[in-house]
């Protein structure tokens, strides 16, 4: 982060207002600080740091998401796409409460409890994982699109387990 700092007379405060004026438009203004006689005029907004996230791979695509979209907060982040990662347990995920659409498609994921606590969900790629037990996600009130194809060792659920608007994609063994 860069941080400008400039002493203004009287005179050159209708040039600091027109500047003001012009920055908001730029892109580049989310990498300034301003400050008009050492009192901060504009701060630039931070990207949250992930924290209590247990897999490494997980955390940097968390990271890169965060950075890529600007997002101050944990809750700020709606999409994630961390899919071929090598991703093996989703422990800390619960934070990023704001997701609705989430793409971890080619991983080594199990345990999918954590995802339970997403309660925004609406979209959930889980192909081509290590999935067994797809109950915790099923019980999910607001998701409408789910695949699990591609989990071999996956509990095939009764058609009872899922609800008429979820669009699920299921393993072949699951099929018939």
């Amino acid at each position: 982060m860069i941080s400008l700092s400039i002493v203004f007379s009287h005179r050159s405060l209708c040039l600091l207002a027109a500047i003001l004026l012009w920055l908001p438009s730029c892109e580049t203004l989310d990498r300034y600080d301003i400050t008009m006689n050492d009192v901060p005029v504009y701060q630039a907004a931070s990207v949250a740091t992930v924290s209590g996230v247990e897999d490494t791979a997980l955390t940097q695509c968390l990271q890169q998401t965060l950075n890529d979209d600007k997002a101050a907060t944990f809750a700020a982040l709606t999409s994630l796409n961390c899919s071929h990662g090598g991703i093996t347990t989703l422990a800390g995920l619960a934070q990023f409460t704001g997701l609705k659409t989430v793409k971890l498609s080619g991983n080594r994921i199990r345990n999918l409890l954590v995802l339970e606590r997403l309660v925004e969900l609406e979209a959930l790629w889980l192909d081509d994982n290590k999935i067994i037990d797809p109950i915790p996600v099923l019980r999910m009130v607001k998701i409408r699109q789910l695949d699990l194809s591609g989990n071999a060792t996956l509990q095939c659920p009764a058609s009872t387990e899922m609800r008429p608007q979820l669009v699920i994609t299921l393993p072949k063994h699951c099929r018939s």
